[in-house]
């Protein structure tokens, strides 16, 4: 029997691992609520890096990694490859697509925080989306704006940020009362893919709003590449 190693953190990493019996492990980095309806292994922390991580496919007997982190970890991606290499186990990743802008969309694309910001200079309601990159500049926040940053877990707030702890799926009423309610004039925002946050580039797009979108790094090549859960789950199961 196959062992799978399944490396999450997301939604749709869950919707994988809870299709996963007990002789395999779904790992998590430790940020964000961990699961307790598994059937599978639930393994929680890093690895040390690609080496550590070959270390444990090989002690473990792990025969498959499948790489369903998010689309912006890329070292975590990175490593994945260089270990199932050094291990000589395949590795296959769930790889959603990227959205694209749609007729009426303002997207002002970026490349790295510095650039984020200068972009983001003329604004001054800007609602974060990029996860937790915004907690460490909150000192740095320039005296016209008031920042909102949406992340997974608490934080206190600020003289001029507001941290709304939230988890997706979101909603379209409910961004839209979210938005006219705090009077967001920019969205910034990590080009994750998938339906679970869409519907803040549907209400930036009824309302006319910027969305300056952070790219998707590069990720390396793999021996399997998905779009979906279902079309993983169907080559599992073959």
């Amino acid at each position: 029997m196959t062992r799978v190693l399944l490396l999450g953190g997301t939604g749709d990493a869950l919707k994988l691992a809870r299709q996963l019996g007990p002789a395999h492990v779904y790992s998590l980095a430790g940020l964000g609520k961990v699961p307790d309806d598994l059937n599978c292994a639930v393994r929680v922390g890093g690895f040390g890096g690609s080496a550590g991580l070959a270390r444990y496919v090989a002690s473990e007997g792990i025969d498959l990694v499948i790489d369903a982190t998010h689309p912006y970890a890329a070292q975590i991606s990175a490593n994945a490859v260089q270990a199932c290499r050094a291990a000589n186990v395949p590795c296959w990743a769930l790889r959603r697509p990227a959205w694209q802008p749609q007729a009426g969309d303002d997207w002002r694309m970026v490349g790295d925080w510095h650039e984020l910001i200068g972009t983001l200079a003329p604004f001054r309601r800007p609602l974060f989306t990029l996860g937790r990159e915004p907690l460490a500049h909150l000192d740095e926040i320039p005296p016209h704006q008031f920042w909102t940053v949406r992340v997974l877990d608490s934080h206190p707030d600020t003289a001029r940020s507001r941290i709304l702890a939230a988890r997706g799926p979101f909603t379209l009423d409910g961004e839209r009362a979210l938005f006219a309610l705090l009077a967001f004039d920019v969205v910034v925002s990590k080009n994750s893919g998938g339906g679970a946050t869409e519907a803040k580039l549907e209400v930036a797009r009824e309302r006319g709003l910027p969305v300056i979108m952070l790219r998707r790094p590069l990720l390396p090549d793999v021996d399997r590449e998905f779009a979906t859960v279902a079309e993983l789950l169907e080559a599992l199961q073959a």
